[in-house]
């Protein structure tokens, strides 16, 4: 069973910037894709960013332009980098890992940011 491991949220205020780090328990190749999704208090589960196999990156449109996902391969890491952050961003990050049809999730990361 992979474990993901989420890291690097703290406070910050808005328009400041932040990485986050998942760390995978396995080899990033070994799966589809790497992830990056937000929940914030009483709201779903929401898509924000993803990296596959090849290198090909996809954000939801809500943080084009601000956030960047990326992997160091050879630590088997998955970084969001979010800058210019807003308001509406704060929320506990997660970094699933997609195999065909299994997914695995970490424990999450609270970004929250002080208004």
């Amino acid at each position: 069973q992979v474990q993901l491991v989420e890291s690097g949220g703290t406070l910050v205020q808005p328009g400041g910037s932040l990485k986050l780090s998942c760390a995978v328990s396995e080899n990033i190749f070994n799966f589809n894709a790497i992830s990056w999704y937000r929940q914030a208090p009483g709201k779903e589960r929401d898509f924000v960013a993803s990296i596959n196999v090849g290198g090909k990156t996809r954000y939801a449109d809500s943080v084009k332009g601000r956030f960047t996902i990326s992997r160091d391969n050879a630590k088997d890491t998955v970084f969001l980098q979010m800058n210019s952050l807003k308001p509406e961003d704060p929320a506990a990050y997660y970094c699933p890992s997609h195999l065909l049809s299994r997914h695995s999730w970490g424990q999450g990361t609270p970004v929250p940011v002080s208004s």
